[in-house]
């Protein structure tokens, strides 16, 4: 270990473990034979400099005198996942899960049967990888049990003791391996890992679609997306995911404009560039990730052969499809184009379509059925009929906001419906 990593050995001072409920909690659940520290995540972003994120704490009480000690401290204790010692405890109006040490006697993949213990040492062991099995007190003092803080240091993602055990506890860690390395590592990845999800893959059928779509929507907002989805792909990981080829270098290029735009990384967004090119590709993503109806009709809308019309043609005729498709879909849509066209993301006439949202706010179509019905038409499939061709002549007069345009657009279209029947 060397001097940096000897520094790391403290988190002394640091402002989350200092303020707030924490402290107090940690001070509940220690004393009288017990010991509390944060486990996991947090402490390894506070070793990276990063925000902690959610702050999970690790005891040696039992469940029960959790729920005793916390009662008493006057905190909320949620029984969340008492059946493997988890408690939820509400410390002013901030949740933090409580897990007492555990051994795993036996495990079945993502079930495990496991006693209840108070070694430390053997707790960090049952856990996934060398980086999330650090604790630290109360005073900041860092526990390292198994190498972690020296991988932190070379930004290497490495399963803790075997890694093929590891992965047939649970095969979510496939997927979780290059999750993190995308989020945390650097360079290559940790060798005998790869070869051991690239041998486990098979096991990847036997996850609920729901924990893979988790997984993989967090790994394509990671910063190291590109090149994990690049290795997965090329060990043949990728494909048994998204039972589709996937489109690394669309992918890539969703992420080059992104970034040089300023925009967020959208999971939704990165997903369709990797996957979608038509409409069905966005069917067999919503049944095969069990994806919301909202984000299924995203995927469906860009997988639409007419994302392809999209071209940097100037605002008249870009405002209409932000009409029609909002602020959200007509970002997706453009942004899809642009990378499938192979432009530069310097490309003024680009990013002048990106802007417009910002420059221009679809207004609301004017007529309602009421100015139809004062012309004679009456309610029906025709109303219907003229309404909606008087829309498409608002749009395609490029939204006219001055009364005798659009009363006479009204006009039109009641005469064109009575014509038609």
């Amino acid at each position: 270990m060397n001097e940096a990593s000897q520094k790391k050995r403290s988190l002394r001072g640091t402002a989350w473990l200092t303020q707030g409920p924490l402290p107090r909690l940690l001070d509940v659940l220690s004393g009288d034979g017990e010991e509390a520290r944060v486990a996991g995540g947090a402490v390894r972003n506070a070793v990276m400099n990063l925000p902690p994120g959610d702050i999970d704490i690790a005891t040696t009480a039992t469940p029960e005198e959790v729920i005793r000690r916390i009662t008493l401290a006057g905190f909320k204790a949620v029984p969340t996942g008492i059946e493997h010692g988890t408690i939820t405890v509400v410390a002013a109006g901030i949740p933090f899960e409580v897990t007492t040490l555990r051994v795993d006697v036996e495990t079945f993949g993502r079930k495990a049967a496991v006693h209840f213990g108070r070694d430390w040492k053997a707790d960090a062991e049952r856990r996934d990888f060398t980086m999330n099995a650090l604790t630290v007190t109360a005073d900041g003092t860092i526990h390292d049990y198994v190498g972690g803080l020296a991988d932190l240091e070379a930004r290497r993602v490495r399963f803790i003791g075997d890694a093929a055990t590891r992965i047939a506890e649970d095969y979510l860690r496939i997927l979780r391996f290059f999750r993190f390395h995308a989020a945390y590592g650097e360079g290559e990845l940790d060798a005998a890992g790869l070869a051991a999800c690239i041998a486990g893959r098979g096991g990847l059928e036997q996850l609920s679609r729901e924990r893979v779509r988790m997984e993989l929507l967090k790994l394509l907002v990671a910063k190291g997306a590109v090149e994990a989805l690049r290795a997965m792909a090329e060990s043949g990981l990728l494909v048994s995911v998204l039972g589709g080829v996937p489109l690394i270098a669309d992918t890539a290029r969703m992420v080059e404009l992104e970034t040089a735009l300023g925009i967020a990384p959208d999971p939704i967004r990165r997903l369709a560039a990797l996957n979608v090119f038509v409409v069905e590709d966005a069917e067999r993503l919503w049944q095969r990730l069990r994806l919301s109806n909202a984000e299924h009709e995203r995927l469906a809308s860009m997988g639409e052969v007419w994302w392809r019309r999209i071209v940097p043609a100037g605002d008249a005729l870009a405002r209409p499809w932000l009409y029609r498709l909002g602020a959200e879909g007509y970002l997706d849509r453009v942004l899809l184009a642009w990378g499938r066209a192979a432009a530069s993301p310097d490309d003024e006439a680009w990013r002048s379509l990106v802007s417009l949202p910002q420059r221009w706010t679809a207004p609301v179509f004017p007529l309602k059925a009421a100015d139809f019905l004062q012309r004679g038409i009456e309610k029906g499939p025709a109303l219907g009929a003229a309404m909606r061709a008087a829309e498409e002549a608002w749009i395609a007069a490029d939204f006219p906001a001055d009364s005798e345009t659009i009363s006479q657009i009204a006009t039109n279209a009641v005469e064109g419906a009575a014509k038609a029947t």
